[in-house]
């Protein structure tokens, strides 16, 4: 995995500080000190040839006279020397350095030189130009930030040196500590991707932060996110979320895919919580690390003061929040207990002068609503009532943070007087928030979360379900375009694609002169009132702009007067344009139907991303749209429909009925599906789409191809999230029993339980190396909810009652090289050669993937697994020698699966 060597860098014993200095103000000065004043328990090398003793501690002139193999080189050096040094730690024997230095570029060479120095070594780099490495709970400081950090659970990426002091800095003022600090520089080597893999099996984490600032490799990015995001809260910051989007595009979605919501839809598909200022990432990890998701947050609110209450839900309502409707039950409980000028409504107003025992009362009722499902209680100071003992109250009746398993977000204003109250609640696991706006904002992040988390585990196929596709028909479509060097299709061919793909088209007949159109009109308007003509050019992208399209024609001779008149107006307005006909098509009339658009763009990080919104010909100016990643299904489709203003519209409102959501779906699918078959799509325009009540249906389409890439196979390797591999799916006989075999999927969690029952203690520990047959939840959503990038793994399904019966897994290293293999059976089913047909076919996905490699390790009591590895061709030699341990490995280019 992309963790190698890292622990040297995580958890190391010894550090070496190349260039540490005796000049104050020099960061090898303030690096070493702040290494020192730390109270690193590890050794500490200072190296610089200038000096031979650093504040009484032994300085030495080279890497090569170090006393003993530092796990981790801090690099504080001229740019120039880095790349030997790095081959000295490298030689030395360290596989892990932290390069501080700045000037490290592609252009002057010196950053491929430290990769080229530290390759043989599987030495990993951090940076370079870099903050430095900050492990608080382990005493370690290696870094040249101002202040240190408290120890915590909290870990912190940032892509900007200043931005992790600042955060330092705030959140000591805050009280908040960490596990790691990482200041991730220029990422030449070690990359965020790398650190979310790392910290998602850190059991000393319970919540991670980032400072975003680029990806350099989308799809790794995304699985490393994906895995961390099932285990434990990921929330980041990116900046630049108004940064001009692209002007010249040749589709509308071009135009409107802007890069920043193309990062935003990527951030929610990974299930991470993105916010928007330095002040919420710890806020909104405060939240989410506590409590679990939740679909709906009907907040009931109780506050001595209303003025506090109305900026609550003025904020609330911002983030399309829900105030709870309070049943009669507690309104009449709240009668009896509060004074008669109570608001009588949520907010629950209980009065400035309102003392501990109103505070209990109210809150407990609230609570017990079972129309509220998150509490927020306020608390504003004033001279008859102390806000301390306010908060000991509310305290009192909180269990990790919940009361009646609800969570409670509380916000005491002011400062010198909430100061302790707020600690008072902390203490008793309650989050406290400043002001109104902040704690109803921390509402949002629970909601955020849970649809983030709702969407990471969605994994569509490369061969949707849902869809109707014709691969054949648009290949030989393509195949025509490219033949002639085009990449526009013309409206006829686009319409013929995303017909092929289950999006409906209106008929279509294309006429070559305005004779031609006069005939088409007078046999279409034999069924329909009306026709439309449009131009139909291999040179002309946006035909509306020329004149090109012409509607609500009732004659056929109105229709021959549109192609005439269009072939003027284009030739005064585009006089190179080309006229290869016209489009003749029955007028679509469905006057309560709303004009939608979908589309496809290749966004230059994340690739092939699908929009939808509404459309039309002001689709640039409405500028209501959402954007997701393919590949996609009936939820996340859903979920596109649901981002915007228009999908509130299709819900249906007065006298319209609600359009055909499946039908929509269907298209959305149907586009993705397209775009994960063809890795020569580059954009797509279906705009408008027309959705009512009675379904859908395109009444003009634009698709865009690379030429050159026509024949290349899918499912496309651009695509930042790799599809469910359905094709890998198959049955199979053993012994007259019959067993369905496909890669593992998130809903497998559930049959973990039963499986692991039927595995004896023996075979656990032969697999496990330990006998345990208990789990947590969180480690079975880890083994079933794989991205398939770099990991796979196979479940044997029994064929009649579904019982899990075997796994099969493969977990790949970074280089996408060498994978290591495990397989467990069934105790009660094992010699029926369950696990050789598993292991052959997780072999012969291996080989299919490219992987050079497979590899594992097997306790040497394991006498049936060894015996099976030497029949089917594995290699095997103890390693080490004597640990009781056999490393088993297959050459994949000699292996014959047949």
């Amino acid at each position: 995995m992309t963790i190698r060597n890292l622990s040297h860098a995580f958890a190391p014993k010894s550090v070496a500080v190349i260039g540490a200095s005796l000049r104050h103000g020099s960061v090898g000065h303030i690096v070493l000190n702040n290494i020192v004043n730390g109270g690193f328990e590890g050794e500490i090398w200072p190296v610089n040839p200038k000096y031979t003793d650093l504040n009484g501690r032994r300085c030495y002139p080279c890497v090569s006279d170090l006393p003993g193999i530092p796990d981790l080189g801090v690099i504080i050096t001229p740019a120039a020397v880095v790349p030997d040094l790095i081959k000295e730690l490298g030689e030395k024997g360290t596989r892990a350095a932290v390069v501080i230095t700045a000037g490290i570029t592609r252009e002057n060479g010196l950053r491929q030189a430290i990769l080229d120095a530290s390759k043989p070594h599987l030495l990993r780099i951090i940076g370079p130009n870099t903050l430095g490495l900050v492990l608080p709970l382990a005493k370690l400081n290696a870094s040249f930030a101002h202040m240190g950090a408290a120890p915590g659970n909290i870990a912190l990426l940032s892509q900007s040196g200043a931005i992790a002091t600042s955060l330092i800095d705030w959140a000591a003022a805050n009280g908040i500590g960490f596990s790691q600090i990482v200041s991730l520089g220029d990422m030449a080597d070690v990359d965020v991707a790398d650190c979310l893999n790392m910290l998602a099996g850190d059991a000393q984490t319970r919540a991670i932060v980032m400072y975003l600032e680029s990806v350099p490799n989308p799809r790794k990015f995304m699985t490393a996110a994906r895995a961390a995001a099932r285990v434990k809260p990921v929330i980041a910051i990116k900046p630049g979320r108004h940064a001009e989007a692209a002007k010249a595009a040749a589709t509308h979605t071009g135009a409107l895919s802007g890069v920043d919501r193309v990062v935003d839809a990527a951030l929610r598909r990974a299930g991470i919580l993105r916010v928007n200022e330095l002040a919420d990432l710890f806020g909104a990890t405060e939240t989410i690390a506590r409590f679990s998701p939740i679909e709906r947050a009907r907040v009931g609110i109780v506050t001595n003061g209303g003025g506090a209450g109305v900026l609550a839900v003025d904020r609330l309502m911002d983030f399309h929040g829900e105030l709870a409707v309070l049943s009669p039950k507690t309104i009449a409980a709240l009668d009896q207990t509060l004074p008669s000028n109570w608001s009588h409504a949520n907010p629950v107003d209980i009065v400035g002068d309102a003392p501990p025992e109103r505070y209990r009362a109210a809150v407990e009722a609230v609570a017990a609503d079972p129309d509220v499902d998150v509490l927020m209680v306020m608390n504003c100071p004033t001279g008859v009532a102390s806000s301390s003992d306010a908060a000991t109250t509310v305290a009192s009746l909180a269990k990790n943070g919940t009361i009646n398993d609800k969570p409670v977000l509380t916000c005491w204003l002011g400062e010198q007087s909430a100061r302790g109250a707020r600690r008072l609640l902390q203490a008793a696991g309650i989050t406290s928030y400043e002001t109104p706006a902040a704690t109803a904002t921390a509402v949002s992040y629970l909601t955020d979360w849970s649809r983030s988390q709702k969407m990471l585990h969605r994994v569509p196929s490369d061969r949707s379900t849902d869809v109707t596709s014709a691969r054949a028909t648009a290949l030989s479509i393509f195949r025509q375009v490219a033949g002639e060097s085009r990449r526009m299709l013309t409206e006829p061919e686009a319409k013929a694609v995303a017909k092929a793909y289950g999006i409906p088209v209106p008929e279509i007949i294309v006429a070559h002169s305005p004779d031609d159109v006069e005939q088409a009109a007078t046999d279409l308007l034999a069924n329909s009132n009306k026709v439309a003509v449009k131009l139909l050019s291999k040179s002309i992208t946006h035909k509306s702009d020329v004149g090109g399209v012409v509607l609500s024609l009732e004659t056929a001779a109105a229709a021959r007067e549109a192609a005439e008149a269009i072939t003027r107006r284009l030739h005064q307005h585009r006089p190179d344009g080309t006229i290869e006909g016209f489009a003749v098509q029955p007028m679509i009339e469905r006057r309560q139907a709303q004009e939608l658009i979908l589309g496809v763009n290749r966004d230059a990080i994340f690739g092939p991303i699908i929009l939808f919104g509404a459309g039309g010909v002001a689709v640039e100016v409405m500028d209501d749209i959402a954007i997701g990643l393919p590949p996609m299904d009936d939820i996340l489709a859903g979920d596109l429909i649901d981002r915007t203003r228009i999908g509130r519209l299709l819900a249906g409102f007065r006298d319209r009925k609600p359009a055909d959501r499946a039908a929509i779906s269907q298209a959305l699918n149907g586009l993705s599906q397209l775009v994960v078959d063809f890795p020569c799509v580059t954009a797509v325009d279906i705009n408008p789409l027309l959705a009512d009540s009675d379904g859908v249906i395109a009444l003009d389409a634009r698709i865009e191809i690379d030429p050159l890439s026509v024949e290349q196979p899918g499912p496309n390797p651009a695509l930042a999230i790799r599809p469910y591999p359905a094709e890998w799916a198959r049955d199979f006989t053993l012994d007259d029993h019959t067993y369905h075999i496909r890669p593992i999927q998130p809903a497998d969690a559930a049959l973990y339980p039963a499986f692991l029952a039927k595995i004896a203690k023996r075979d656990m520990q032969l697999r496990f190396f330990n006998i345990s047959t208990e789990f947590s939840d969180k480690f079975l959503v880890r083994l079933t909810q794989l991205d398939y990038d770099r990991e796979m793994a196979f479940v044997a399904l029994d064929e009649e009652s579904g019982a899990l019966c075997g796994v099969a897994r493969l977990s790949n290293d970074p280089d996408h090289e060498v994978a290591e293999y495990a397989v467990l059976v069934r105790s009660d089913l094992q010699g029926q050669g369950l696990g050789w047909t598993m292991l052959n076919h997780l072999i012969r996905y291996a080989k299919a993937d490219g992987l050079s490699r497979v590899e594992g390790i097997v306790l040497s009591a394991n006498t049936k697994m060894l015996r099976m590895c030497r029949e089917i061709g594995f290699q095997l030699a103890a390693e080490p020698p004597g640990d009781g341990t056999v490393k088993v490995s297959l050459d994949l280019a000699k292996y014959d699966p047949d």
